[in-house]
């Protein structure tokens, strides 16, 4: 149950309505065939909604939503999270793959 509206701002102005069920296939599809705990999804993800909640006028730049994921991700699975990345942050080839995983996974 949402206390209030959200409103997502995308980079281009335009806002839309937040949608829970988007957010939670996006770690259904991140976490595809992974063996994280389903408790600590549901609780990552109301995490994030209660963060988004509690902005002050509802409104929340789409990229602060992207990041929360991000960092939710890396804390349940990496694969997870570097497979949200590789979208999230549009890979192209192979070596921003590698570039990614150097950077915010270390050797």
């Amino acid at each position: 149950m949402q206390l209030r509206e959200i409103n997502i701002v995308k980079r281009s102005g335009r806002k839309s309505v937040f949608d829970r069920d988007k957010l939670d296939r996006s770690f259904e599809i991140a976490l595809r065939k992974r063996d994280v705990d389903k408790d600590e999804v549901a609780r990552a993800i109301n995490d994030i909604v209660r963060t988004l909640e509690g902005n002050a006028d509802g409104d929340v730049p789409s990229h602060l939503v992207g990041e929360l994921v991000m960092r939710a991700l890396a804390r349940l699975d990496k694969v997870a999270y570097v497979r949200y990345a590789s979208v999230y942050r549009n890979f192209s080839e192979a070596t921003d793959f590698e570039d990614f995983v150097e950077k915010e996974l270390g050797d």
